[in-house]
């Protein structure tokens, strides 16, 4: 889910480092724009107790280095030991749409003290995002009302919701490509990649240190491919197919998750949660009892037949079939995602059985759904429209987005459950309707040989960005090496000791693991006794090492849930 924006206004891992070779200097048009831009000077001022914030103006085309402007934020935490510095880490959340800025202030809680010692963290909110001039697609928050309310469902079921979820899809789409611009067509991931750089220059780095969860790691492997002779260190944590993303020649014909397969990243974490709960037995899993698998089925025919009507003190809720998958979808996040996703599928059957089981479920249940209901009308936020408008901005996608609905269709029998709720993700980007272009976005190629290795890793249970990308890249970038980790959840840093140290080692000596490492991670699902109490599905926010947090990271949630969540 989106950060708030209310800021700003195993150890010894055997190492080999991959043989250095020249590497392809930036792209004549990239450099040619970029460098023409005079290193800005930052006017840095103490923020938050803890860090330093500035702006700055850079061009809102890099073709007209003199022309028009956009405000860009940067804040930093400076290194604990300034006196043995290694320069500069530049971070990013992901999203795509989430704050630089707030994740590197929350670096003192999630990074390793090794890095706080040795770097300035670094966040430069994209621009459109963030505290960075705002992308605003409507003139005002009734008129932004108005159309996120038809698409205030985790996805359409039945042709009614799918032809209102259009019409909602259209009507952003239009909204953007008017009202929304010129920021609209001028925040694709190139021209942040492009931002980067020149604030790069302007904290007196000779060369980029980064590091990027979930859409960040798009942002890494643009800036590579852009600056490949500009590159210290680079570690993408989850990681996205940048020529999926893209959508080139044909492939801009099908949904971004018929080329992502995020859906199927979901599905497998899925399937392999059901047989796992199954062979724990009831004293570990609570659903376990009969066969999880089949249960799960029942809940999801019960939901698509006639919505479950909860009520207490409070009011009336309603849970149907798609706010219970994206419920499901959301606990796969977590490291803790067997326990969640089973915890929640036993209370929702309770509740259907009816009885008294249901009572402790009912306030469960009703939990989650009163978290995901809480929103507000002022002030205007524009968190669904930062992230469309990079969906969007950076890719290609289908002419119609009544379109969306066959193609789900097809996406929910490869991938059940999740074909629908990921497949949804880009339909206000339909290209009839979202006409706003940036003419200067990459397309490619992503297979630049970089001046220094790039560490690429993925986890193989990840619900967003597919283990499958991290392999896919590994092998497209010619000098990077693939870690992979076998733990749950969404990225792998602070999941367990020997992912986080070989991320913290490379960053700090540029050393990548030995090929072919496997990290361990701290936690696997149904391994600890239920106790007669819930699963321990909430202890989601401490990382394995050295009692630091979880990374912040803002992952590419399906557009739909990012609505539903306001």
């Amino acid at each position: 889910m989106h950060l708030s924006r209310s800021r700003f206004m195993a150890a010894g891992i055997a190492g080999i480092a991959l043989a250095a070779s020249v590497s392809v200097p930036a792209s004549a048009a990239a450099k040619t724009g970029v460098d023409a831009v005079p290193t800005p000077k930052l006017g840095w001022y103490k923020c938050y107790e803890i860090a330093e914030c500035a702006t700055v103006r850079l061009p809102l085309d890099y073709d007209q280095p003199k022309g028009a402007t956009t405000e860009i934020a940067v804040l930093r935490v400076k290194a604990k030991d300034q006196k043995h510095k290694i320069g500069s880490l530049f971070v990013n959340p992901g999203g795509p749409g989430g704050s630089a800025t707030d994740f590197a202030l929350n670096a003192p809680y999630f990074l390793s003290d090794a890095v706080l010692q040795k770097f300035d963290v670094v966040g430069v909110d994209p621009r459109g995002i963030g505290a960075s001039a705002n992308i605003k697609c409507f003139k005002s928050v009734k008129a932004q009302t108005a159309v996120i309310d038809k698409l205030n469902v985790a996805f359409p079921v039945g042709k009614k919701e799918e032809a209102t979820y259009a019409t909602g899809s259209r009507e952003l789409g239009k909204a953007c490509s008017s009202t929304g611009k010129p920021l609209s067509g001028s925040m694709s991931t190139t021209e942040v990649a492009r931002d980067m750089d020149v604030i790069r220059r302007a904290v007196g780095d000779k060369k980029l240190t980064y590091l990027g969860f979930s859409y960040g790691t798009a942002l890494g492997e643009y800036y590579a491919n852009l600056f490949p002779d500009r590159i210290r260190a680079l570690a993408i944590d989850g990681n996205l197919d940048p020529r999926s993303w893209v959508g080139a020649g044909k492939a801009g014909d099908q949904i971004l998750d018929a080329r992502l397969h995020s859906a199927d990243g979901a599905y497998r974490a899925l399937k392999e949660i059901f047989k796992r709960c199954d062979q724990a037995g009831e004293e570990y899993c609570a659903f376990a009892a009969g066969n999880p698998e089949a249960n799960f089925a029942a809940i999801a025919k019960s939901l698509k037949a006639k919505p479950l009507v909860v009520t207490d003190e409070s009011g009336t809720y309603e849970i149907t079939y798609a706010a219970f998958v994206g419920g499901v979808l959301s606990l796969l996040y977590s490291p803790y995602a067997g326990e969640g996703t089973m915890q929640l599928a036993a209370d929702v059957a309770a509740l259907i059985k009816g009885g008294a089981p249901a009572t402790d479920a009912r306030a469960s249940v009703l939990q989650r759904i009163r978290a995901a209901k809480v929103g507000y009308d002022f002030p205007y936020d524009n968190g669904y429209e930062s992230t469309m408008g990079v969906v969007c901005t950076d890719g290609t996608h289908p002419r119609n987005a009544a379109s969306w609905a066959a193609a789900t269709d097809v996406r929910d029998r490869q991938a059940p459950y999740f074909g629908k709720v990921w497949g949804y993700l880009d339909a206000p980007c339909a290209r009839d309707t979202w006409t706003v272009r940036d003419e200067d976005a990459y397309r490619g190629p992503f297979n630049k040989r970089t001046s220094a290795p790039v560490l690429i890793v993925g986890n193989y249970w990840d619900p967003a960005t597919n283990y499958d990308s991290s392999v896919a890249m590994s092998r497209v970038l010619p000098n990077s090496r693939l870690l992979s980790s076998d733990n749950w959840g969404h990225t792998a840093y602070g999941t367990g000791v020997c992912a986080t140290d070989a991320i913290d080692n490379y960053l700090l000596s540029v050393t990548v693991p030995a090929k072919g490492t496997v990290c361990a991670a701290e936690h696997q699902p149904f391994t600890e006794p239920i106790d007669g109490g819930d699963a321990p599905a909430v202890a989601t926010t401490m990382a394995a090492t050295a009692g630091k947090r979880l990374p912040p990271v803002v992952a590419p949630l399906p557009a739909s849930i990012l609505v539903a969540g306001r």
